[in-house]
């Protein structure tokens, strides 16, 4: 434990006010200079009144050591911090254009996939649960956000996943491996069609719209998942998730865990408006192939 002396007494009460700032500033240096503080250890400080002593000239007082506490940043929460302004600081080339890209190119989907749109929405009203719904994602500096999605699911997926991978588990290690399953038995008929076709991402847009997301992007992922990046985690939360990205065009569902982090990471570090407008044209070829589909 440290204690700090608090033994010296203040300025004189009675003495005159300083006339002006010069004065008041004067005083205060030469006390400062006079009774400078000192940190005592408890062996030298006993604060009782009937063991009171104190150096030649320098009265002691009751209480007259505070005991200070000493704070140390957690190593987690340090490097979390220095990541996070890393981030906020740094501004990649050609953010502005593509920010432009994304609003002016989701605009122009929404109106042209209005149609299909509306034609999902009133399929899925007849269901019961809703019709669209949102899942916590992490974006762009680690923030949450809510991902969009039609529904593709029976409206209590998350107890049917619990009761599932309780009981079974083959699956229950497929989840861990890939956080999802191959053959879910939680997806509804008109849903498996939505994920063949990749249409039931197509709530995205108004996250695009929002600048949760950008058009082209990493894959938008859990937080318990960043494990899974290791030392790319900085890389990957460097850029905004995308509604479609590599892992879309290059296998989807077919590619593992740790082919899908590489492929993340690649994009972020090497991507261009180019890159952007090539994954597009390549994810319309990919989705209406229907090959990889989730």
């Amino acid at each position: 434990m440290i204690y700090q002396d608090a033994v010296a007494d203040p300025p004189d009460a009675e003495a005159s006010e300083p006339d002006n700032a010069a004065e008041l500033s004067l005083r205060l240096w030469q006390y400062h200079t006079q009774y400078s503080p000192r940190l005592l250890s408890p062996a030298e400080v006993d604060a009782t009144p009937a063991h009171r002593t104190a150096a030649p000239g320098r009265p002691v007082k009751t209480a007259s050591a505070v005991p200070l506490v000493h704070h140390t940043h957690n190593h987690h929460e340090t490097h979390t911090s220095q990541r996070s302004k890393r981030h906020l600081s740094q501004r990649q080339p050609g953010e502005v254009a593509k920010r432009l890209f994304d609003i002016v190119g989701a605009l122009l989907l929404s109106l042209l996939l209005a149609p299909l749109l509306l034609m999902i929405s009133l399929v899925l009203v007849r269901d019961s649960g809703p019709i669209i719904y949102s899942h916590p994602r992490t974006g762009r500096h680690g923030r949450t956000f809510g991902c969009l999605k039609f529904r593709t699911m029976v409206p209590d997926a998350e107890q049917v996943l619990r009761d599932l991978l309780h009981h079974d588990p083959q699956l229950q290690r497929e989840w861990l491996r890939d956080q999802k399953l191959r053959n879910d038995p939680r997806v509804t008929a008109i849903g498996r069609f939505l994920r063949r076709t990749s249409l039931d991402e197509l709530p995205q847009l108004w996250n695009v719209l929002k600048g949760d997301m950008s058009l082209v992007g990493p894959r938008p992922v859990m937080r318990e998942e960043w494990q899974r990046y290791g030392s790319r985690l900085d890389t990957y939360l460097a850029a905004k998730p995308g509604v479609t990205g590599l892992w879309q065009v290059m296998g989807r569902s077919d590619t593992d865990y740790r082919r899908r982090v590489a492929l993340d990471s690649f994009y972020v570090r090497k991507r261009s408006l180019l890159l952007d407008a090539y994954i597009l044209l390549v994810t319309v070829r990919v989705v209406l192939g229907g090959r990889g589909a989730c």
